[in-house]
């Protein structure tokens, strides 16, 4: 675990960045009273903690955060990525390893959708890498019913609104047809609610394929559908820049009883 750091922070962030649920998640499970400090039940979001304290929420405790850890995984169609969902549709954390810690996604991909996602331990990181700011592209493969030029995909580059809803800029380009469908390639940096499928739409081609195979410098090279692979630490450090690089570090090392580790000192005759 990574006690290093012991700024007091809000629960709702704190609790965020555990990956028990986003803000606004942690704040609807303050509202239910289902979130305890060193037994009493919070009131307030606001709550100051460093981590130090019996953190409790449904009655589990959760523990200290550990160092952000990134994960590429190859989702699989006919899974959710929600962990509540009023269906009880299949979700792909049913699916992941029993020895990987609570994790959550970094955007999503609906229950259609195939190909890369990228799996934290760290709230705070899933954040950081969803804002459109950070300037990591999606990347995608499509099959589409219906015909498409590459002139009128060429269109796309100036954003469009469809339905009321203002998508920005997206590059397509036509890979080939195949029978009654097309194939394309497709990048875009927002990455809004259905938005592959809502912009082809307005082109007249429905989507009966939809596979993403990058985010930002993450790809699905290597790995088959279901296959999980951890990104490393140097590379995670990399990519993310000096902002990142502390929080990065590995814990310090300890030894059996629990303590530092020292180096050997050689007294003194």
């Amino acid at each position: 675990m990574d006690n290093r750091k012991k700024e007091p922070q809000r629960i709702a962030k704190w609790l965020a960045r555990a990956c028990v649920a986003s803000r606004r998640g942690v704040e609807r499970l303050i509202e239910a009273r289902k979130v305890q400090v060193n037994g009493k039940v919070l009131e307030s979001p606001a709550f100051l903690v460093t981590g130090a304290e019996d953190i409790r929420v449904e009655g589990k405790k959760i523990g200290p955060h550990e160092p952000p850890r990134l994960w590429r995984y190859a989702k699989p169609r006919g899974l959710i990525t929600t962990t509540r969902d009023p269906e009880r549709r299949p979700s792909v954390f049913d699916k992941l390893p029993k020895e990987l810690p609570r994790v959550i996604s970094i955007g999503r991909l609906d229950i259609n959708t195939e190909g890369l996602l990228l799996l934290t331990n760290d709230g705070e990181l899933a954040r950081q890498l969803e804002l459109p700011a950070t300037g990591w592209t999606r990347r995608y493969r499509v099959r589409a019913f219906g015909e498409v030029t590459q002139e009128r995909l060429d269109k796309l580059k100036d954003g469009m609104r469809v339905d009321g809803v203002k998508y920005g800029p997206v590059t397509a380009a036509l890979e080939k047809k195949q029978g009654d469908n097309v194939w394309l390639t497709m990048v875009l940096r927002e990455g809004k609610n259905r938005e592959i499928k809502k912009v082809l739409e307005a082109l007249g081609l429905k989507v009966n394929r939809l596979i993403r195979t990058s985010y930002g410098p993450f790809t699905l090279t290597g790995l088959e559908t279901g296959g999980i692979v951890e990104v490393p630490r140097k590379i995670l450090r990399d990519q993310l820049g000096p902002l990142w690089s502390e929080k990065l570090k590995p814990p310090p090392r300890r030894g059996p009883a629990g303590k530092k580790r020292h180096a050997h000192r050689r007294r003194k005759p």
